[in-house]
């Protein structure tokens, strides 16, 4: 049997796709048993033939092959065990490990945190909230979010903008809810921002912000902290929005398409703006600054690489729901 398995794998690398296409159908078939044959080519990082893609083969065997990898990750091959864990991740999420890699993984996390410096976010492309760092109790509890717990910069990235950031649950009542993923990152200190305030958090959450109104929880937020921020880069539409609100009224913000693109009263960053703009941009900073990273970049933190000494403690993962945890969320994140 271990023969007859080892042959199919490789006719996943047959030039005739109708082996390769028999060839992942008798695997899938087989169930489980095939999983010790797939993993080293699943995790293999050296140049291969692109045809073989073992990943959505196991993947399609679904949670039947989560028993062998969790006992991959107790008794070995030891070369299988770091694979075993990043498909237990990517299958079932935190929820597919036991306690001891669940420990593991919390404790790795807890030492990258003490040298993760610097630290960046997308620049660009992209949508996020920005906040009084000194509010964040307040931010948690204006956005009703749960399980918040410390994170690196780079897995809180990814776990907000790339990968899995919202799931569909039912309740214990057949109800079906949605429930999102966000991640907020560290105090970063901007001596340029408009008032008082000089340190500020993001939030970043795709799903979240898209779904939600990210101009409407901007709002709520402010309520809660005094003074809040949405802004989008949005290359592939040649579009960006920036939008001030303060407890809980808009008072100025922009939009590429909006109509009319400024609204509210122009900040005084604007004034500033205008007076030092070039003969080129003299006509487009007439009535406001229209470039959002500008106005981050003024009135709270711009995203991108931030310096260390301007970098204070850690990000948060939270979600939006107190039923659904992180660990609920399916989906390998770097650390």
């Amino acid at each position: 049997m271990p023969e007859d398995i080892e042959a199919l794998v490789r006719d996943l690398s047959a030039r005739d796709r109708t082996v390769r296409d028999a060839a992942t159908n008798a695997l899938v078939a087989l169930g489980p048993t095939v999983v010790d044959h797939l993993l080293p080519h699943a995790i293999d990082r050296r140049t291969r033939n692109p045809r073989i893609d073992v990943r959505s083969i196991i993947t399609r065997l679904g949670d039947g092959v989560l028993p062998r990898l969790r006992e991959i990750r107790r008794e070995g091959p030891g070369r299988l065990r770091a694979g075993a864990l990043t498909l237990l991740v990517d299958l079932g999420g935190g929820d597919a490990l036991d306690e001891a890699d669940l420990r593991a993984v919390e404790r790795l996390v807890r030492i990258k945190l003490v040298d993760e410096r610097p630290v960046e976010t997308p620049s660009e492309a992209g949508r996020w909230l920005a906040f009084p760092a000194d509010r964040l109790d307040d931010a948690v509890t204006a956005l009703g979010l749960h399980d918040v717990r410390p994170t690196t910069n780079i897995m809180g990235v990814a776990a907000a903008t790339q990968a899995t950031d919202a799931l569909d649950f039912q309740d214990a009542q057949g109800a079906t809810h949605r429930a999102y993923r966000v991640f907020i990152t560290p105090e970063f200190e901007n001596w340029r921002a408009e008032g008082p305030t000089k340190n500020w958090r993001m939030l970043w959450g795709n799903s979240f912000l898209d779904e939600l109104d990210g101009f409407l929880l901007a709002r709520e937020l402010s309520e809660h902290c005094g003074e809040a921020h949405f802004y989008v880069l949005d290359p592939y539409n040649a579009s960006e929005n920036w939008y001030v609100a303060r407890n809980g009224h808009m008072v100025r913000s922009y939009g590429t398409y909006a109509d009319p693109q400024f609204e509210g009263e122009p900040l005084p960053f604007e004034a500033v703006q205008r007076e030092i703009a070039d003969d080129d941009e003299a006509e487009a900073f007439a009535e406001g600054v229209p470039d959002a990273f500008t106005a981050a970049d003024n009135l709270s933190v711009h995203p991108g690489p931030q310096l260390a000494e301007d970098t204070h403690g850690h990000g948060w993962l939270a979600t939006t729901h107190p039923d659904v945890p992180n660990t609920r969320f399916k989906g390998a994140l770097p650390l």
